[in-house]
């Protein structure tokens, strides 16, 4: 049953589930903006005005998901009422709010612009690394981002000697299924950029899911640089 006798939000096409994976929310004071969108980045939840009494309602009805906001002086308080339903919280700088509010990142020049230049990356994927991230000076290196979202292989020692095994995802689930592997696997046959030959000769190499691990991880490495370096990182060509 529906928490807080609130409509459940796990929808169905065709006959299949769809279940919402992020959701972002305009916060205001009285009336509220409520975006949700599915794994295959379709906008499944549109709610332009929620009145402020109905809000958590509405968001404990979700089922667990990420929940971006504005970073702003109410936004502490709705993200403790949200995480008590089971959400992952994201709270994003203004600066990086007001770059694609009303417009969005199709309209500007803008660190979520730059991102959907990289293969596999689209408007959702792109606000969700924006959330995850931000600028990505938390990291010093792409490949601590990519360590961070649990795409790099786990290393044992014994004897002196190291030795790798499987990635090890201990980072975000839905942002490692966002990064566009599967994408950018099925295009790289019919292209003949570097980064396209480099996938097509590494499937050649190894099975089709280490690929795609490995596919994803350059793709958080790349989408790591474009946000710490800006307009001075050039993707390969």
């Amino acid at each position: 049953m529906p928490r807080w006798g609130c409509e459940s939000h796990q929808l169905f096409r065709k006959g299949r589930p769809v279940t919402i994976l992020t959701v972002g929310v305009d916060l205001a004071k009285n009336v509220f903006a409520v975006h949700g969108r599915s794994e295959q980045g379709k906008a499944e939840l549109l709610r332009p005005a929620v009145p402020r009494a109905k809000l958590l309602a509405l968001i404990a009805s979700l089922p667990p998901c990420v929940v971006a906001m504005e970073a702003c002086s109410g936004a502490d308080h709705w993200a403790r009422q949200f995480a008590q339903f089971g959400h992952t919280l994201r709270l994003i700088a203004p600066k990086f709010v007001t770059s694609y509010r009303h417009t969005g990142p199709l309209g500007k020049d803008n660190p979520a612009q730059r991102l959907m230049r990289l293969g596999g990356v689209g408007q959702t994927t792109a606000t969700a690394i924006l959330a995850m991230i931000g600028n990505g000076h938390d990291f010093k290196c792409g490949r601590q981002s990519a360590a961070w979202l649990g795409l790099v292989p786990g290393q044992y020692s014994s004897g002196g000697m190291a030795r790798l095994g499987r990635i090890t995802e201990a980072g975000d689930a839905h942002l490692r299924i966002l990064l566009g592997a599967r994408a950018v696997l099925a295009a790289a046959k019919s292209k003949t950029d570097s980064i396209s030959t480099w996938t097509f000769e590494l499937e050649k190499s190894r099975c089709y899911w280490k690929t795609l691990g490995a596919i994803a991880a350059k793709n958080a490495r790349m989408a790591w640089a474009v946000l710490a370096k800006g307009e001075a990182f050039r993707r390969p060509a």
